[in-house]
């Protein structure tokens, strides 16, 4: 493959990425940026200063505590930012996982695609292999599997049936 075989599906990748992006909701980007804040050293380090401001002037300073020990209000607060903490997350992963189906669903259809190819290739091999007095070689047991139409329903079957219903992936590999 050139390289600039390469950059055109790496600039279509970017294409589809940008797009995604563009598409977003002004919610969205709200979203995004306030979780990419609080996935930041920064956001650590802002909580850090507040709350160990808080503390010192409520427990060190002369002046009236706003907050005295155990600090009730700061444990409020606390919780408060844990809800929107966990809110603005779930909002990005659940858009991510939106965008994470969206991608397997075209490696999907680009397997699926692939497989047809590969098969009819296979089949046009097979025939050449005969024609050129090959047939034996042609004829092998693994390559007439590989050279016929594989049915997406029947392994799917199959990969529940030996999965079990209801099954994942983590308790295949728990049992073995």
């Amino acid at each position: 493959m050139s390289l600039s075989h390469v950059q055109e599906h790496i600039e279509l990748i970017a294409k589809h990425e940008m797009e995604f992006m563009a598409a977003r909701t002004r919610a969205e980007r709200i979203a995004d940026s306030v979780a990419a804040f609080i996935g930041s050293l920064q956001f650590v380090g802002v909580n850090l200063l507040v709350y160990s401001t808080w503390i010192v002037v409520n427990t060190l300073l002369p002046a009236k505590h706003f907050d005295p020990r155990p600090f009730a209000l700061l444990q409020t607060c606390v919780a408060i930012e844990a809800i929107f903490v966990a809110s603005f997350i779930l909002i990005r992963q659940g858009r991510l996982g939106r965008r994470s189906d969206e991608r397997d669903h075209l490696m999907l259809q680009i397997l699926l695609l692939t497989e047809k190819e590969v098969t009819a290739v296979l089949g046009m091999d097979r025939k050449i292999a005969e024609q050129m007095g090959l047939g034996r070689a042609a004829n092998q047991e693994e390559v007439r599997e590989l050279s016929q139409d594989t049915s997406i329903d029947a392994m799917a079957q199959t990969i529940k049936e030996n999965l079990g219903e209801g099954q994942g992936i983590e308790d295949a590999r728990n049992k073995e």
